[in-house]
Parts: structure tokens; C-alpha cells; sequence
């Protein structure tokens, strides 16, 4: 696992896209304060701008680096589940500009899977994660499943759990309303 960390870790701090495992499943990821590096996720995608990325970052304490406040309503619900949980945040900052919705919000997890966790703390910087799949067609849960288009068009596949059958599905995603709710968006 370190070797794959530093090979990630070095395509990272270029600029580049990996494939990568996440805690939910294979996820094309990059330097999440890279509009460069976000910009070749979108193509890779065959993804519009204006439909937003999930950032992944390691810890609840870093949230506050990438929106204005972090509400104690988001705070109950990742201590309530025991799922993947995506939040949307109103109100994002320091990430690159591109990944950010129009009405100014983020969507972020924080990862609970060891090798996301630490390609995070070891990078240092919160990293793109979307499904490895083209905009429009269903999420690949396994390795197998991801479309050899987006194979040949990241900088760097990860080596590890090609044949692991873990299958799960997307995260569960919520958008905090500014009027203290929240909506439940993916299931």
C-alpha cells in the first residue's frame, strides 16, 4: 500500500487524475484545489461544470478549512450514521473554483476507508472523488465494471482491490439548507 500512496500522491501533486477505491466505490479523484486537475475530471467524465464533485478529506477538523462554518446539525448526522455520508455545505472556500456548485456550495465526505484516509492526511489536500464511470451511465461497483475509456484516460490506476468484490453503493448525500434543514438528495 505505501508504494501505491506515494505513486498517487506524486500524480497528485502534478496535476494528474487517479482511479482509485474509495469507501464507497472506484472513484476518479485529483487535487481537489487544482481547477486544472478538476477541469481534466470533467472531460474524463464527459461531465458539464455546473454539476458540482465530492471533495474527500480525512478528519471532521478539516471541513472548516473548506466551508464558513460547519452547522451542529451536520455534526448530529455524521455522529448519527454508520453508511458513507456526503454533506452539501453552503458557503465553500479555498478549493479550486470549478468544483464548486453555482450557488456556492460543496458536497464533502470524510472517508472512513484506510487507503483514502491516508492518500489524504499524507497529501495533504482534500481530493476529488466521482464514480469511474462516463456521465449518464450507471457506477461501476467493481473494477471490472469501470469502462476502459476511463482506464486509459486517468494518469494513474491504483493497484489495489482489482479483484476484491466489495460491493456498496454511492453515499448517501444531504444538502444543509441555510435555514438550519436539510433535504436528503441521494439515498
Amino acid at each position: 500500500m505505501k508504494q501505491e500512496l506515494r505513486n498517487c500522491i506524486d500524480i497528485l501533486r502534478k496535476g494528474g487524475t487517479i482511479l482509485y477505491p474509495t469507501d464507497t466505490i472506484w472513484g476518479i479523484g485529483c487535487d481537489a484545489t487544482s481547477s486544472r486537475a478538476v477541469q481534466k475530471v470533467y472531460k474524463i467524465k464527459k461531465r458539464m461544470e455546473n454539476k458540482s464533485l465530492i471533495v474527500l478529506v480525512d478528519r471532521k477538523e478539516k471541513l472548516y478549512d473548506y466551508v464558513e462554518s460547519v452547522p451542529d446539525l451536520a455534526l448530529d448526522l455524521m455522529n448519527s450514521v454508520s453508511t458513507p455520508l456526503t454533506i452539501i455545505y453552503p458557503h465553500a472556500k479555498n478549493l479550486a473554483k470549478n468544483i464548486i456548485a453555482p450557488d456556492g456550495s460543496i458536497a464533502i465526505r470524510i472517508v472512513h476507508n484506510e487507503f483514502c484516509y491516508k492518500l489524504i492526511r499524507m497529501f495533504g489536500k482534500p481530493i476529488v472523488s466521482t464514480s469511474a464511470n462516463i456521465t449518464g451511465q450507471p457506477a461501476p461497483l467493481l473494477y471490472k465494471d469501470i469502462p476502459g475509456e476511463i482506464i486509459k484516460q486517468v494518469d494513474y490506476t491504483v493497484n489495489l482491490a482489482h479483484e476484491e468484490v466489495h460491493e456498496t453503493k454511492p453515499s448517501t448525500i444531504i444538502k444543509l439548507k441555510t435555514d438550519g434543514e436539510f433535504e436528503i438528495i441521494r439515498k
